[in-house]
Formats: structure tokens, sequence, C-alpha cells
């Protein structure tokens, strides 16, 4: 038997934690009806235990740190609106740490990485958090290598997810390592939900955050420029694209958007360039002409400053297959 444990804390998001929590109940009823060994004690636990209250308002019942006995099997730490003064908790992110150390698994579901991050255990790895996050994650731990994209990723023992109902999707790939796809399948099929849900967070990734934050004032912009990134994207191209002035157009963009036109479109480029390097076998020279780099260097620039690490590094790791392969 697989001991979960479900980290929560004041004013957690509530699916963060039911979630997660109803994929690993419900895997343990079907393993019942077929006869099968029961596979998970599920336990929700909090500093102190007692009622939780979390940000909707409802309570939810846990059990405090001082109880949690034996081995960890899967850490799972719980997002919302809390997470950001729960990761100043000395004792929540010093037990983390230690638990973390011995579990065999460490997951966080949407803004629960933050608390990952404060525990140390984010440098380095390949991070997923809510879209709406992301940048705030990586500003806040430089170290980690945030992607905005993906619902959940794995990097060795650490499982992040995105946001809210993306902590359902990591439980499935959980229960799918554990008991196989056929169980998994059958807790999706019992939830009414994708076993493994298509698409990522791209419509609401870092990148496209601005079509977002500018209510659609620039929206048909953006999308022309993720569909050009080879091309002229300077301040007077987009302002003759938007048929403004560049001086009214740079000084609007930045007051609807949080962010220069130039930065915008280097991160449009380097997450295209990423999306290269992981599930393709394209020169790094050749992708950085077509993500509009114009050359090899240029790219290595800006992979070093946004992530810390050039793209042949990058690709070594982060390319399809190479996490599994390097277990």
């Amino acid at each position: 038997m697989r001991t979960i444990v479900i980290v929560a804390f004041d004013r957690a998001q509530l699916l963060d934690i039911a979630g997660p929590l109803q994929v690993f109940a419900s895997a343990r009823d079907l393993a019942a009806g077929r006869g099968l060994p029961d596979p998970y004690a599920i336990t929700v636990v909090s500093p102190a235990g007692g009622a939780v209250a979390t940000s909707s308002g409802l309570a939810v019942m846990t059990e405090p740190f001082a109880l949690v006995g034996g081995a960890i099997d899967t850490l799972i730490v719980a997002g919302g609106p809390g997470s950001r003064r729960a990761q100043h908790h000395d004792g929540l992110v010093r037990w983390i740490a230690a638990e973390a150390a011995a579990a065999r698994r460490v997951c966080s579901v949407c803004t629960g990485a933050f608390l990952l991050g404060a525990a140390g255990l984010l440098d380095g790895r390949r991070v997923a958090t809510h879209w709406g996050a992301a940048e705030e994650l990586q500003h806040r731990y430089p170290r980690a290598l945030v992607e905005p994209d993906p619902i959940f990723l794995r990097d060795g023992k650490l499982w992040t997810s995105a946001g809210v109902t993306a902590g359902i999707d990591l439980a499935l790939a959980l229960v799918e390592e554990d008991l196989g796809r056929g169980l998994a399948l059958a807790v999706a099929r019992h939830l009414v939900v994708f076993l493994k849900r298509p698409g990522g967070q791209s419509q609401f990734s870092a990148v496209l955050e601005s079509q977002a934050s500018d209510e659609g004032r620039f929206a048909a912009l953006h999308d022309w420029m993720a569909q050009h990134l080879a091309g002229d994207l300077g301040v007077e191209a987009l302002a003759e694209r938007a048929a403004m002035s560049p001086r009214n157009f740079a000084r609007l963009y930045r007051a609807r958007t949080g962010t220069t036109p130039a930065k915008a479109v280097e991160r449009l480029r380097l997450e295209a360039a990423r999306r290269a390097l992981e599930e393709g076998t394209a020169p790094v020279s050749a992708i950085a002409r077509s993500c509009g780099f114009g050359d090899e260097e240029r790219m290595r620039r800006s992979f070093l400053r946004r992530l810390g690490v050039p793209p042949l590094h990058y690709r070594q790791r982060f390319a399809r297959g190479a996490a599994q392969a390097a277990e």
C-alpha cells in the first residue's frame, strides 16, 4: 500500500486538494471492485491539523504533521491564494523539505510549486504551475526552469502541474505509473475526464498572457506575431501593423500589457525555440533562424538570460525521452 499525503494550508484551493484525493480514492474503489489489494492510504495534513479553511470558504479536516508516521510514498502540495503566505511558514517549509528527501515522489498542484521552491526543491528542475503564476515563480526561484505551457511535468521524482483541475491530470498520471493504464483509464472514465488531456496551457501561457491582460486590444497582433517569428518584429513594423506611430504604440503596448514589445517578441521566440528543441531534431542554428533569432549566438544569449542554460544543454536534458533516459 502506497501512502499518499496531501499538504493543505490556510486558503488553499479546494480543488487542488479534492481533485487528486478523489482520483486516488476512485482508484481504491475500482481496485476493490476488481478484487485487487488496496493500493493507497490517503491523508490530508496541515501543520497543526484540524479544520483548514480553503479559499472557497469550505473547511477541510486534516491530520497534524506530528501524526504522519512511516514512509511517505507520494507527497502532494496543494496550491491556492494562500500559497504565497504559506511559503514563508518556516515549520511548513521545513517539514516539506524533510519529508521530500525520503519520499518516492514529490508533487505540487498549481501554485503549490512556490512551497516546493521555498523548500529548495526546484533548483535546476523543469517546473509547471498555473499560467498566471509562471513568471512570478521564475522570478522568485530563478534556478528553476519554469514552463508555462504543460498541464503537468515530470523531472525525476519531482512532478508539478498547472492550475486547479490539472491536479486531476497529474494524479491520473501517478495512478497510471502505479497501477497501469487500464485502471487509470477506468478512473478517468468514472470521473468523466480525459486520461491524457489534449493540448497544453498555451492559450494561457506566459507568452500569451498579454492577450488576457490587455483585454484584447492587441490580441490580433499577438496572433500575427506568433505566426511570423522569423520576420521583422521591431517596434516600427509592429506599430505599422497596429496602425499606430512607433512612439504611441510602444507607450500604449507597455501600459496595456505590462511589458515592452521587444520583451514580448523575445518570449514568443523563446517558447517556440524551446518547443522545437524538445520535440524535434533540427540543428540549433536552423531553429534560431526559424524562430527569428537570426543566428545561434543570439538565441544562446536569450536562453542564458531567461533560462540559465544554453540551447544545447536544454535539448540534452529536456528533449522528448531525455528525462526518462536519465532516470
